[in-house]
Formats: structure tokens, C-alpha cells, sequence
């Protein structure tokens, strides 16, 4: 992380020292140490064993997604000379520290696996045997194995003038094989490359008659690793070692210079897999000299290649998760709950607002409002934005069957949602063939909002009905995320949200909106202005407090406004998931700010801003979090919880709730530095997650 302050307590004043990049943490860092944090679940005894398992691979795959994304920005940004961040650090060093952190992170994984896990795992009676410990009936099954059902679909390349090196598509499993010998034409052999095609599984369900138990297994890699040499007969294998390359993935699409953006994008999607280079792993004990040869094919520099004690694609050991049926070695099963009555979801929303808390509200409950639309003939139009909504999503049905009943949909799909573009491709494509209107949003803006509007005719008039949220409309997620959803007929909401769509389909003016905030408009200066008023309260020597629950936070205005307030005497609880730029305790700037972190069971996704405003309150739940991205250069929504009672119940839930859990909560320290809470002496433990899953 950044060096730690230095500056005298008191020292710094005036928005220009705000400014000061000793006050701000590395963004790329600090997401980095997120990962630790996932990792300290699969390290934590307390949680159940499978359950560690999927937290190991999920910080594995955490850590694909950052060198894909995070890790190559600042590699462009490397490349085209571009400026420093807040926090000063040029993007070359910002490279250096990364394979530093990462590397660290990287060997505790496989420690964790090798050393913790997989011990672990046999003790339980699930096994994931390596190369050296097969018996000789598994050896003889493994190598039929191979010869029928791996062998045929290989296509070994021996390397050689006429065979240049191939292209290695991103992230996909290969052997490097060191040959020595003659092939049938008489080619001296070198080196070959084997790819293992995608249509292979990466683990091996072993039959409980060859290896004696239920549930063992063996990795492809391994069995590749093995038997490589039937590949080349007449040729002696002197090594072989598995590899992987992360190549950047961020899909760049010139909106401004584009006819048809799904066009273009499924242009760039083709060539996505083969974009440059910024990882590469490869197993430990391959000779130097290949390692060498690898760096220079892939244009990587050496601190961009990581040597792995065990299988270069550890996350696929996520299978066996799905694979064990041992409900004792996981979490307890939760029924979340149903709204009542929801047969009638129109009557009761029009009584009163509906809250949903994810995942402990079932998100069947927005499922049902589309459900019901689509077939009551009251409604006359359903407007929804969809950013990620999974494969074979019951809710793009739901808007088929609506649009084929006649009524008006228009829905905004984003296509450029990360690593979701394809499948959104043809979700756009499902739906414009069913008769709905596809709006593929704002140039140069993603449309990140969660909403959706129904208009229904009741007696003589028209009535708005919406679905807010801080999640996206995919099912599964709402499974493993906690989010917060609103379902609402108020008048002003539901009219606000009428013109955000107007804005997005029809290409209409900034309109002032009486309710909700928006990015890229007035979201932003809307914080602003309101933790300023904070600031205006402690001055006046009233009570000033702010907490938010966000995701992550790095822009400038907004942490600079934070320190003010924080000098101000406001009292400042950020409860932040992921990357934190900001610098809490420092003397004189934030020693008023506290930042934790929460990872426990289901991911914290949830945003919401609370203010005290002098003893009249306002919550505010979000799509957005305080990213330069989000507030800047997304179109998000953020709205308020008028109904008291709600906002009552996400106040005590949402927040006060995660500011005592002392089980799952990691606190920031001054230098950058996370601390695992745990209870005082005398205190109880409190889980907060375990606190709403009671409640269900």
C-alpha cells in the first residue's frame, strides 16, 4: 500500500492540501487486499469446508478478473504515458507493487490449498488426488481414460519454423512439453505446445470402483501432465509444465465512430480472447529458459509471470462444490422470505411501499410483479433497464410474453456489461424478435440503473408502478448478494422514473427530477451538497453524523469532501466492501472517519447513504457507488425511502446492524492496512449476516 503519513497532526488544511496524494490509497492496491480478505474465509476453520473450498477459488477468480481489468488499465495507462491518480503513484510503479501484493496473495492461495484444504478435504472424505499419489488401478482408468476421451480431441503443435508459436487463448489451460528425439518426418524435437480444448472437463469424477470412494476426483491438468507423452510417440517427454495467460479483456468499442454498436461489439468480442498479454502462470519448476521463452511470445515483462505450486487454474476446483452432495460440509440451507399475497402485488403496492432485502426477501417477488404485468390487461406499457440478468432469465420471458400480449415494452439493455456482453447480445436479440422496444442506452454512458416501470390503467387514470434497486434483475445473484429493492406506486417516484426513461430511449433534455438523484447529473453534486450541510451542522456545534454502505469508493471530490466534513467534527462511518481510496484516522483529516469492511457468506452489494440532517434523517439506497465511474460516467439512480417504518428497518438492518457486527468486519487502518474485529472481552460475538438470516 501507500507509505504511511508523516505529516504533523493538525498540518494539513485547505482544499489544496486535501489534495495531497499521501491522503489517498491506491485504488488496484487496495482492491487487491479485498482478496485477502475472501481468502481468510477459506482459511477460517469456523466456516464450513466446502464453503472454504468456494471461497478459495472465488478470490482465485477475483484475482483473473482484476489482471483482466484492473491490472491491464493501468498497463494502458502505462503504455500511453498518462498522468498519475489522486493517490501520485505512477502507473509503473503501481505495476511493481501489484506483482508484489499479488504475488504474496498468490502463494497464500496455494499454501491454503495444499496445506489447509485439500488435507482438509480428504480428511472428510473428499479427495482430489494428485499426479504422485495414484494407485495402480487409478493410473490404468485414468490412462484408458485419456486414450478415449481426452487423446482424440488434442491437437499437439510442435514448434519449428514451419509451426510458429500459437495463439494462447485467455486464460485457457495448456502444457509446455520439452521433447527430445525425432518425429516420423525426421524433425528434431524441441518444444510443443498442448492445448486442452474447452470442451474438456477440468475435474474427473473417478468411478467409486477404481478409486474406493464416493467422491474423488482428478484434475485434467494432471492427467494431461501424465500421459502427454502417448502424444508423441517415439519421442522422449524431458518435462512437461501446465501454463495459463490472462490477457486484457476490457472490450473497447468507439461509440462515436460506430453505426450499429451491437455490430461492432460483437466484432471486438471475437477477438477478446487474444488482446495483449498481462499474466502469465506457469508451475514452478519449469526450467527458466522456457519461462523466458513464454515471457517473450506473450510481450511480458518479468514481473508479470507467476510460478504455481499446484494447478495453474485452481478455481476450476469450484466444480467439486457442485459436485459433493454433503449438506454438513456446507452452509444450512435458508428458505428466504415471500412477500403474502403477492398474487395481488399491484393492491399492495399501491396501499404501501414494499421493501426487499436480498437475499433474505426472495427476489421471486420481482419475478411475480413482471409475471403479472405481462398478463394483466390493465397494463398498457412495462419499461425496464437490464444490465446482467444471467442465462435463461425467467425475467427477459416474462417481457417476451408481455410484448407478445401486446403490451408496450421497451427495455434498455447494456451491452457493454462487463463479460456479459454476449449473452446481453442475445438477450437484445430474444427481445426485439418478440416485438419489444431495444434501446442499447447512452453513448459513452452505461446504463448501470436498476429500474423498472409499469403503466396500469385503473378506473380513469394511469398508474405508475416501480421496481428500484441497488442489484442487478439476475436471480442468481440475488441468491448471493445482499441488495436492497423498492417496490412503489408514489407518484413522484414513479414519475421520475418516467422521464429517466424518456431521457434514455428518446433522447430528451436534462429534466430536474423531484425525487431521485441521478448520475451523470446530479448524483454527485447531490453528495456533495449533502455532507457539506453535515459539516455546516458540526460547525454550528448540532450533531453531524454520515454512514454509507458502498462497494467501493475513489473519487477525489467526494473523499476530499469527506475530510472536510470529518475536520468539520462530523462523524463518518463508511462501511466499504471492496477498494477504498480514502485514508481514514488521519490526525487532523480523518481521524473522524472510520472505514470496515464486511465479508462473510453472501457478498455485501447493497449501496446506502444515510444523513442526519439535523435530526430529520434521510436514507437513500443506490445503484451507484462513489467511483469516478459511477458518478461520473454511468447513468445510475438513486432514491429515497420516504415510508419512516422502511427506512426505520434499512437503518437498523442495513447499517447500524453491519457498524456492531465484530465477526465478519475488517477495519482500515491509517497506513492502509486491514484489521480482523473479533469481540472484547465480555462482548458478544455478532454476526450481522447471521442476525438477518434469523430473522427469515
Amino acid at each position: 500500500m501507500n507509505a504511511a503519513i508523516d505529516t504533523a497532526p493538525g498540518a494539513l488544511t485547505g482544499d489544496d492540501a486535501l489534495r495531497d496524494p499521501s491522503l489517498y490509497l491506491n485504488r488496484e492496491l487496495s482492491q487487491l487486499d479485498f482478496n485477502f480478505r475472501v481468502l481468510a474465509q477459506a482459511q477460517d476453520p469456523s466456516v464450513p469446508l466446502l464453503e472454504r473450498l468456494r471461497f478459495l477459488c472465488i478470490s482465485c477468480t477475483n484475482l483473473d478478473e482484476f489482471f483482466e481489468i484492473r491490472a491491464a488499465t493501468v498497463r494502458h495507462a502505462q503504455d500511453f504515458g498518462l498522468p498519475p491518480g489522486a493517490d501520485g503513484m505512477s502507473p509503473a510503479t503501481v505495476l511493481n507493487k501489484i506483482h508484489d501484493r499479488a504475488a504474496e496473495l498468490v502463494d497464500a492461495q496455494y499454501k491454503c490449498w495444499n496445506d489447509v484444504l485439500r488435507p482438509g478435504l480428504a480428511e472428510a472424505g473428499v479427495r482430489v488426488f494428485g499426479r504422485d499419489s495414484w494407485n495402480a488401478r487409478q493410473t490404468r482408468w485414468l490412462r484408458a481414460y485419456f486414450r478415449n476421451e481426452i487423446m482424440p480431441v488434442l491437437s499437439p503443435l510442435g514448434l519449428d519454423p514451419a509451426h510458429p508459436f500459437p495463439k494462447i487463448l485467455n486464460k485457457s489451460l495448456n502444457i509446455v512439453v520439452v521433447l527430445k528425439g525425432k518425429d516420423a518426418f525426421g524433425r528434431a524435437g524441441h518444444l510443443a505446445i498442448v492445448r486442452a480444448p474447452r470442451s474438456l472437463p477440468r475435474i474427473i469424477h473417478l468411478p467409486q470402483r477404481v478409486s474406493g470412494g464416493e467422491n474423488d476426483f482428478v484434475l485434467l491438468s494432471s492427467v494431461l501432465s501424465v500421459f502427454v507423452d502417448e502424444l508423441f510417440p517415439g519421442m522422449e517427454v524431458k518435462g512437461s509444465y501446465q501454463f495459463r495467460v490472462t490477457r486484457n479483456s476490457e472490450v473497447v468499442v468507439d461509440e462515436e465512430e460506430v453505426e450499429n454498436l451491437a455490430l461492432a461489439l460483437r466484432d471486438e468480442l471475437i477477438g477478446r480472447g487474444y488482446r495483449p498479454a498481462v499474466r502469465l502462470e506457469i508451475a514452478h519448476d519449469c526450467p527458466k529458459p522456457i519461462v523466458r521463452t513464454l515471457l517473450q511470445n506473450f510481450a511480458l515483462p518479468d514481473h508479470a509471470v507467476y510460478p504455481i505450486n499446484g494447478p495453474v487454474n485452481l478455481n476450476r476446483v469450484i466444480q467439486v462444490y457442485d459436485l459433493v452432495q454433503r449438506p454438513e460440509l456446507k452452509y444450512p440451507v435458508f428458505t428466504p422470505r415471500t412477500l403474502r399475497d403477492s398474487d395481488a402485488i399491484f393492491e399492495k403496492a399501491a396501499d404501501n411501499d414494499i421493501l426487499l432485502h436480498h437475499p433474505f426477501d426472495s427476489f421471486a417477488s420481482v419475478l411475480e410483479l413482471i409475471k403479472q404485468a405481462a398478463v394483466d390487461p390493465d397494463v398498457l406499457a412495462i419499461k425496464q433497464t437490464l444490465y446482467r440478468t444471467g442465462k435463461d432469465s425467467a425475467i427477459v420471458e416474462a417481457l417476451v410474453q408481455a410484448a407478445r400480449n401486446g403490451k408496450d415494452v421497451t427495455v434498455v439493455v447494456e451491452l457493454r456489461a462487463r463479460f456479459d456482453e454476449d449473452a446481453n447480445l442475445g438477450v437484445a436479440d430474444r427481445l426485439q424478435e418478440a416485438g419489444a422496444q431495444v434501446v442499447y442506452g447512452v453513448v459513452g454512458y452505461k446504463t448501470h440503473a436498476k429500474m423498472l416501470l409499469i403503466v396500469r390503467r385503473e378506473g380513469r387514470k394511469l398508474r405508475r408502478y416501480v421496481h428500484l434497486g441497488t442489484g442487478n434483475y439476475h436471480s442468481g445473484t440475488a441468491r448471493a448478494y445482499t441488495d436492497i429493492g423498492l417496490i412503489t406506486a408514489d407518484q413522484d417516484i414513479g414519475n421520475d422514473v418516467h422521464l429517466l426513461f424518456q431521457q434514455l430511449s428518446g433522447l430528451a433534455p436534462t429534466t430536474k427530477l423531484k425525487r431521485l438523484l441521478q448520475s451523470p447529473f446530479t448524483l454527485h453534486p447531490g453528495l456533495i451538497r449533502k455532507i457539506e450541510r453535515e459539516a455546516k451542522l458540526a460547525r454550528a456545534g448540532k450533531p453531524a453524523r454520515i454512514i454509507a454502505k458502498i462497494n467501493a469508493i475513489n473519487e477525489p471530490r467526494i473523499i476530499r469532501a469527506l475530510y472536510a466534513a470529518s475536520q468539520a467534527g462530523v462523524q463518518i462511518d463508511l462501511i466499504v466492501r471492496g477498494a477504498c481510496a480514502l485514508r481514514p484516522g488521519v490526525p487532523g483529516i480523518s481521524d473522524n472517519i472510520r472505514v470496515r469492511s464486511i465479508v462473510g457468506r453472501f457478498l455485501e452489494h447493497s449501496r446506502i447513504y444515510w444523513f442526519g440532517n439535523d435530526g430529520a434523517p434521510e436514507l437513500y439506497c443506490a445503484s451507484a457507488d462513489w467511483l469516478e465511474r459511477n458518478l461520473l460516467h454511468r447513468v445510475e439512480t438513486c432514491f429515497p425511502l420516504l415510508d419512516k417504518d422502511i427506512a426505520s428497518r434499512v437503518f437498523k438492518d442495513g447499517l447500524q446492524n453491519y457498524l456492531d457486527d465484530n465477526c465478519n468486519a475488517w477495519e482500515l487502518q491509517a497506513d492502509g492496512t486491514y484489521r480482523k474485529l473479533s469481540p472484547a472481552p465480555g462482548e458478544s460475538p455478532h454476526s450481522a449476516q447471521a442476525l438477518l438470516l434469523s430473522k427469515v
